[in-house]
């Protein structure tokens, strides 16, 4: 029983590969699969060889009359594929597959098509007064890649030119030539104007030489004489024929990849372009929207620095003026994809511009929140949260409210003791009508307001400390210097660190 099991595991796993070899062959000859034309030059110089060898050889070993025309006329086949070659890296051959038909371009390559028809015929074997050739490879090729005009061009020249050699199968070959490149135009146009690929190219070839040889029996005479012609030479043709189109296929549908990958890359090299010149554009305006210039705020020292983590923004901070005794203050982390995030984030510091002299800070939250809540809506992955507040310069007062913001740092200088503000837990943009407390706080000579966004948290962190208590420990080291130098002190951490993959806003604000 287990070497049943053995043997039955062991035919399974050789089916699955069989099946596999045959998926990856069908996957060839569809033209899916991308095989390097190196690999083909290889196989047609190796099989050409040995052709050639055994055509030397024939009196010496036991080969058919058929088996020797078959090895002759791979061997042409062959010479006719490195031609292909070359002819494929004609600048007039890659206009034709891009579709770009010129009466020029279609001239030069019914020439070139032709004169392989020509080569074919010239190259065959007499065979009982016939040819053996592969004078239908041209004009089949021309009329797959070119359209009908170029296949019956090509067909022209070669059949015109058997038709000068004579012999009892000049006519039925003339006209079977002609046919082979008009068909295959036919089909290219039928394909709408497009390659039908390596496998319906091959199965064409084969049709057309059955037809070409059906020719042959139904008009040649003496029909005994024809039936000898094409019982010999049935095998060989078709072969021959067969095999070099699917090798000029393979070069065609390679090529027809090139240009596809090309055109991909060039779209999207455009695009990027174009994506880059509409950030650079969008960084301009984004950065229009914070503060050129830090505000002048009396019994006060300020210093802020925005780093963005990407071309454009969504995270902001602002200074507002607005009154003689009164600044609004605010800082904000716009979570969600860059441009939507940033669109919403100069949407909201125009609100709050707009707004912030009309109303308090507890209202004018609310009021921003309901405006953005309405065209955000909860099932979005893009919200707001933010501290806003207005600081009395005179009573030196700053009453606040936090949705969801990371609670700003205050050192006290009387205490010499770092603590938070008051936390929120309901950010912009999800709910209509939310209510947020009022806080408020009194600074006293010395103390310092930290301002920042998450970013700088996640910047700070290191395998010892969280961001948080790398930041409070900078701030308690450094209150001594002035609200620029301990900006300048946080940088220098941000520089060393290898962590910056969000936007970065500090502000910090320090009484007199």
């Amino acid at each position: 029983m287990e070497c049943l099991s053995i043997m039955n595991y062991v035919m399974y796993m050789v089916k699955i590969r069989f099946i596999n070899r045959l998926m990856k062959v069908k996957g060839y000859l569809g033209g899916d699969e991308e095989v390097p034309i190196m690999y083909i030059h290889a196989l047609m110089a190796i099989v050409g060889s040995v052709s050639l060898l055994l055509i030397m050889k024939f009196q010496e070993l036991p080969i058919s009359h058929m088996q020797h025309t078959l090895l002759v006329l791979v061997e042409k086949a062959c010479v006719i594929v490195v031609i292909a070659y070359v002819i494929s890296r004609l600048p007039q051959f890659g206009e034709i597959l891009e579709g770009k038909f010129t009466f020029k371009n279609q001239i030069i390559l019914i020439l070139i098509f032709g004169a392989i028809s020509i080569f074919g015929t010239y190259s065959g074997i007499d065979i009982f007064g016939a040819m053996a050739n592969v004078r239908d490879l041209g004009p089949m090729v021309a009329g797959l890649v070119g359209g009908p005009i170029m296949g019956l061009g090509a067909g022209l020249i070669g059949g015109l030119y058997r038709l000068s050699l004579g012999g009892f199968t000049a006519v039925p070959c003339a006209i079977a030539t002609i046919l082979s490149g008009l068909l295959a135009g036919l089909i290219f146009l039928v394909n709408k104007r497009r390659f039908i690929g390596v496998f319906w190219a091959v199965v064409f070839s084969v049709l057309m030489e059955s037809i070409h040889l059906l020719l042959a029996l139904a008009i040649s005479k003496p029909y005994s004489q024809a039936l000898i012609v094409v019982e010999e030479l049935t095998v060989p043709v078709i072969v021959a024929n067969a095999m070099g189109v699917f090798i000029f296929g393979f070069i065609i549908s390679n090529l027809l990849r090139e240009k596809e990958t090309e055109h991909e890359r060039d779209l999207f090299y455009d695009e990027l372009e174009r994506k880059k010149h509409e950030l650079l554009v969008a960084n301009k305006i984004q950065k229009s929207f914070l503060p050129d210039k830090l505000i002048k705020i009396p019994g006060f020292d300020l210093a802020a620095l925005n780093i963005p983590a990407h071309e454009m923004g969504s995270d902001f901070y602002d200074f507002i003026p607005l009154s003689k005794d009164k600044v609004g203050i605010v800082i904000a982390d716009v979570a969600g994809e860059s441009f939507p995030a940033s669109v919403l984030m100069a949407l909201s510091r125009t609100i709050l511009r707009g707004e912030a002299k009309n109303q308090k800070p507890s209202l004018l939250i609310r009021y921003l929140n309901n405006l953005i809540s309405v065209d955000i809506g909860p099932e979005h992955e893009i919200f707001i949260t933010i501290l806003y507040g207005e600081l009395n310069t005179k009573t030196r007062c700053f009453t606040y409210v936090n949705a969801a913001h990371n609670p700003p740092l205050l050192f006290k200088k009387q205490s010499m003791k770092v603590d938070e503000l008051a936390w929120g837990d309901k950010s912009l943009g999800r709910l209509g009508n939310m209510n947020l407390e009022e806080q408020k706080l009194k600074f006293e000579s010395g103390d310092i307001l930290l301002l920042f966004t998450d970013g700088v948290i996640e910047a700070l962190k290191d395998r010892e400390s969280p961001g948080e208590e790398v930041l409070r420990n900078l701030l308690e080291s450094n209150y001594e210097l002035s609200s620029f130098d301990i900006v300048e002190e946080i940088n220098k951490k941000f520089i060393k660190s290898e962590t910056n993959h969000d936007d970065l806003i500090l502000a910090v604000l320090k009484a007199d």
